[in-house]
């Protein structure tokens, strides 16, 4: 597969969404306090926490803090990293939503925010028709709106994970529940399975297709990825892979703001993504991350492929998992909450919720017992939970604060100082 370079990675100023290219300030994974990838976190130098439910994404969105990003940073740093670590459930072909509450830019508290970026229907048919992919497009946005590092940095630790990492216990969960069925695949053989069996925790899952595919969208950003040479690459190679996704398709693609639900009792605010109206169905996997700052800043995200693996296929030369179309599979619930003091200066909590149609609930039970300083509990199945609470505020002192992943997703919490 062939990736268009073009000349100027700059061109994204006409991306309204997206503007700057300082390439010249230290990348994400850089600096000598980095943890090597596949290796513990690295003794934190600022405040600050991260959760997800794939440790090395954790450990990323820990890193970009320690760097001098902020939440914004480090939840998009965290998103692009689990589509690599975790792409049974998150990825570039799929999409997803975060709840964002982050100072303005005169250094105070402010409203917080939805941002949408939905794994939508393509146009296109195919025998396994591909959603949308929104994901990149929606980090990215995140991140130029709110984020403070270079856009790349927070790029750079997935495209360096996509090189080699070992498979981690949750990935690995989810390989043994599709087994056979998406070693069927060729392409998706080659990344996910050895000596024709799937991937066990420990393995390396090495990804170079992806990772290149990264290198275009660190080097061209969302203009090189959704429209060009590369665009076409992805539309030839998802309808070579039964996805029938169209360069139309690839357009489409934007994310969009909004306000969240907010709802407030006893001086406490908790906004929270909308959640779609209940439904009998099994709904589709999902996954969560979070980053809380020094600064007080928070950011909650839920992302999905609209199915486990998605479609099952990879758009060849690409290293992309194309996510499963909404018109084939429900609505998925994606779930995060924020939580803070009706003033809204002082943040309290943030939580994620997944377990398909327990992930709601999940997370609004994990506010809850963080909201009545009750050390966190495991959500009723099916649901699962991640959060980040600080009961004296932020600042408060490290002490004040406490980041919990669900030990049943196998992820990480990391943070303090």
């Amino acid at each position: 597969m062939r990736h268009k370079m073009f000349r100027s990675a700059c061109a994204i100023a006409s991306i309204s969404l997206l503007s700057g290219c300082g390439l010249g300030h230290r990348l994400g994974m850089g600096g000598p306090s980095a943890a090597s990838l596949g290796e513990g976190a690295a003794t934190p130098s600022v405040f600050g926490y991260a959760v997800a439910d794939e440790p090395q994404a954790a450990l990323v969105a820990r890193q970009i803090l320690n760097d001098g990003g902020n939440a914004a940073d480090a939840a998009a740093a965290a998103g692009f990293a689990l589509s690599v670590t975790l792409p049974s459930r998150a990825g570039l072909g799929g999409g997803g939503a975060c709840i964002i509450k982050m100072p303005g830019a005169d250094g105070k508290a402010a409203a917080p925010v939805t941002l949408i970026f939905p794994a939508g229907a393509s146009t296109g048919g195919g025998a396994r028709p591909a959603a949308i992919p929104s994901l990149a497009r929606g980090l990215l946005a995140l991140q130029a709106r709110y984020g403070t590092l270079p856009y790349a940095s927070v790029i750079v630790p997935a495209e360096r994970l996509a090189g080699g990492v070992p498979v981690s216990q949750a990935l690995a969960n989810d390989l043994a529940v599709v087994g056979p069925a998406l070693l069927a695949d060729p392409a998706a053989a080659s990344v996910f399975s050895q000596n024709g069996a799937p991937l066990q925790a420990g393995d390396d899952l090495v990804q170079p297709d992806l990772a290149a595919t990264f290198e275009v969208l660190r080097t061209q950003s969302v203009l090189g990825f959704y429209t060009g040479g590369f665009a076409n690459d992805l539309s030839t190679a998802a309808i070579q892979a039964g996805g029938g996704l169209t360069v139309a398709d690839l357009a489409r693609a934007h994310p969009y703001f909004a306000t969240p639900d907010i709802t407030t009792t006893g001086g406490i605010s908790v906004a929270s993504l909308p959640v779609p109206p209940l439904s009998s169905a099994t709904l589709p996997a999902s996954a969560g991350f979070a980053a809380l700052d020094k600064n007080g800043g928070v950011v909650a995200c839920a992302v999905t492929m609209n199915n486990l693996f998605g479609t099952g296929r990879i758009a060849p030369g690409t290293g992309i998992l194309l996510a499963a179309s909404p018109k084939a599979t429900p609505t998925p619930e994606l779930a995060a909450a924020i939580a803070y003091t009706a003033d809204g200066l002082t943040f309290r909590a943030a939580a994620t919720g997944t377990g398909q149609t327990g992930a709601a609930a999940a997370a609004a039970d994990a506010i809850a017992d963080a909201l009545a300083n009750r050390p966190a509990a495991l959500v009723p199945s099916p649901g699962r939970a991640n959060v980040i609470s600080c009961p004296g505020g932020v600042p408060g002192g490290d002490a004040t604060c406490t980041a919990t992943a669900d030990p049943r997703g196998h992820g990480l919490a990391t943070g303090g100082r």
